[in-house]
């Protein structure tokens, strides 16, 4: 079994952005951080909910931690260029999971496929 990790910041409300754990620096979001593990159909393995300052492999290893523990099939979680360092090794060490991560193609801006084919035909349809 396969996943992907990543995180969104979310913005604060107006009632709530008094009392806002945290301001991400880098998306200039003021509120919420989600982190989440979906596996390949994009459904909900884990999640964790962090302040927006707290950075993506802060809570990765808590947030893989649990998917591991629910979902013992899972062996791959693929993740974006915010996910290097020390959490790779940590992943094959005490989780048994191996984390690939997937950088953009040069000059590469927002989403992409990766233009590969799939099982289901040319261009992932029967």
């Amino acid at each position: 079994m396969a996943g992907v990790i990543d995180s969104q910041s979310v913005k604060a409300d107006a009632v709530a952005a008094s009392d806002s754990p945290g301001f991400d620096g880098g998306k200039l979001v003021n509120g919420h951080k989600r982190h989440v593990v979906v596996d390949t159909l994009g459904l909900l393995l884990a999640v964790v909910v962090t302040g927006a300052d707290i950075g993506g492999c802060a809570a990765a290893q808590a947030l893989l931690g649990h998917a591991a523990d629910a979902h013992h099939l899972l062996e791959l979680i693929w993740a974006d260029g915010g996910y290097t360092g020390s959490l790779i090794e940590y992943c094959l060490a005490a989780l048994a999971l191996a984390l690939v991560i997937v950088k953009r193609r040069d000059g590469q801006k927002g989403f992409a496929t990766s233009g590969r084919t799939s099982r289901f035909g040319e261009h992932g349809h029967d």
